[in-house]
């Protein structure tokens, strides 16, 4: 019996050859993977001597042959076949593994174009693609995690069986596919080409959910498959708590955006529902904590937390107070994490150090929503808040009103529309957000708000379409707004905030979220 074993990833490389060997395989190999059995005393036959062919262009061409591919493909089942086999010296090859060149870690490492293209696999690609289209013969192997099982059941029943070479068919052609995927999205990256005519997106399997948003609904989390530089909640480490739910997962997400809208200071976050219920900055992790849930401690309760600095015994004990769903942060100290064991169903994700960088900020890269037939696919609202915004009222806005409307329009981004936000300087006060039209938007955060509301900020996603929001939130206390602007009735508006005495400036920027 022959095999086949060429790798780029060689965990458990060693191991998996001698197993074959004991079982009685003759091996092949080539390159890297080749050395690597020599070095650990593995009996193995180099590929050109088995083709009797060199390799060529600079071991550009070393498996591309018909001596491997007609040992792959071979359907010996048919007399034919292997008839023609014999005519040409052909022996079956009845195991191939075979892992891709590192294509994603040489972009990664910021390789040169010349250095890249150089890991795009071809013969590769070819054997495994050849291997598991001819499965019936074949047991294709591409993740070195699979090669217990198969030597298992090698040794078991001296064959694989049909459920595990089908089962490894499907791995190997998803394997290929990620592979072309994230060549074709480097290449269209190069070429500053966002929408490309053709889009392949490949992710892998982070785990699979007890469910989806519902627990009639099927539920998986998918991960890129090479890990950002900054902190995302795909890659996040889960330090203790019950499994994370696709609700959690979103909720994190949401948590983790509008926290890096903030990373000079220690922030804290509390999302309930994909929406903000409390948000605050402060000088100490514990102070932004406390005052962020005392935004609205009924809807913090079972929430999510992201925090932007490690976790101290003070804050864990402050959370500790409240049921909360799960918390994300940087790191952890030893005695925060003590005080949180005893939260046992809490969920803590450590983010990493990049999280608690005075530079974190969001990554900019594409959205993707799926529609019945389609995918929606955009930028990320990422935008900055402009340094210098038109002031469009008598009267401009104080150094302490323009710190609040920056605080308040860094959150309205992230409320659902129509968009509205109550803020000071350094927290959240209220927040309307989901309504059908803006003006019930600015009652829903003066109900939550109340008195203090009083010489607040009052943030809004898009424009107030006529004067009775603008009318509703000075009423409410507010002396400044900011808006986007636009609308035809802008005139009007600006006279309303004249006749309030407040602050008003147009950011020409609107942010829907729908």
């Amino acid at each position: 019996m022959l095999a086949l074993l060429s790798v780029s990833d060689k965990r458990g490389l060693v191991p998996f050859a001698q197993g074959l060997v004991r079982l009685g395989f003759r091996l092949l190999s080539t390159g890297g993977t080749l050395e690597a059995l020599k070095g650990a005393g593995v009996p193995v036959t180099k590929v050109s001597e088995h083709t009797q062919s060199p390799e060529i262009l600079g071991g550009r061409v070393k498996t591309l042959h018909p001596r491997i591919h007609g040992g792959i493909l071979g359907r010996l089942e048919l007399d034919a076949d292997r008839e023609e086999m014999k005519a040409h010296g052909i022996e079956p090859i009845s195991l191939v593994a075979v892992n891709l060149y590192p294509f994603r870690q040489t972009v990664a490492s910021g390789a040169a174009e010349p250095d890249v293209i150089e890991q795009i696999d071809i013969g590769g690609p070819a054997m495994v693609r050849a291997s598991a289209k001819n499965f019936r013969h074949v047991s294709v192997v591409v993740d070195p995690d699979d090669y217990p099982a198969v030597l298992a059941e090698l040794e078991e029943r001296k064959t694989v069986g049909e459920d595990t070479r089908r089962r490894l068919m499907r791995k190997a052609f998803a394997h290929t596919a990620a592979y072309d995927a994230s060549i074709s999205a480097w290449l269209s990256a190069q070429a500053g080409e966002a929408f490309p005519g053709e889009l392949s997106l490949a992710f892998q399997k982070s785990q699979e959910l007890r469910y989806g948003e519902n627990p009639h609904q099927r539920g998986a989390f998918y991960r890129e498959h090479a890990t950002p530089q900054e902190p995302t909640v795909a890659f996040a480490r889960v330090l203790q708590g019950k499994e994370l739910s696709y609700n959690n997962i979103l909720d994190l997400d949401a948590a983790l955006g509008l926290l890096l809208e903030f990373p000079e200071a220690p922030a804290a976050v509390i999302i309930k529902h994909n929406t903000p219920c409390g948000v605050a900055v402060d000088d100490a992790l514990v102070k932004a904590y406390r005052t962020a849930r005392a935004v609205d401690e009924v809807s913090a309760f079972g929430g999510i937390v992201a925090l932007n600095r490690e976790v101290d015994a003070a804050t864990a004990q402050a959370m500790a107070e409240t049921f909360l769903e799960a918390v994300i942060a940087p790191s952890y100290s030893p005695e925060a994490l003590q005080v949180l064991a005893a939260k046992k169903n809490l969920r803590l994700l450590e983010a990493g150090p990049a999280l608690a960088s005075p530079q974190a900020r969001p990554r900019a890269q594409l959205d993707a929503r799926s529609v019945s037939g389609g995918l929606l696919l955009m930028d990320r609202d990422s935008v900055e808040p402009p340094l210098s915004w038109k002031v469009v009222s008598k009267r401009a806005p104080t150094p302490e009103e323009e710190r609040a409307m920056r605080f308040a329009w860094k959150v309205c981004k992230h409320v659902k529309s129509n968009a509205i936000v109550f803020a000071s300087g350094a927290r959240l006060l209220a927040q309307g957000g989901g309504q059908t039209n803006r003006v019930d938007s600015v009652r829903i955060a003066m109900q939550r708000g109340g008195e203090a509301l009083k010489g607040s900020a009052v943030a809004s996603d898009a424009f107030f379409p006529f004067r009775d929001g603008l009318d509703e939130a000075a009423r409410a206390g507010a002396t400044c707004v900011v808006q986007p602007g636009g609308s035809v009735r802008d005139a009007e508006l600006i006279a309303a905030a004249d006749e309030h005495g407040m602050a008003m400036v147009l950011t020409g920027v609107r942010h829907f979220r729908h």
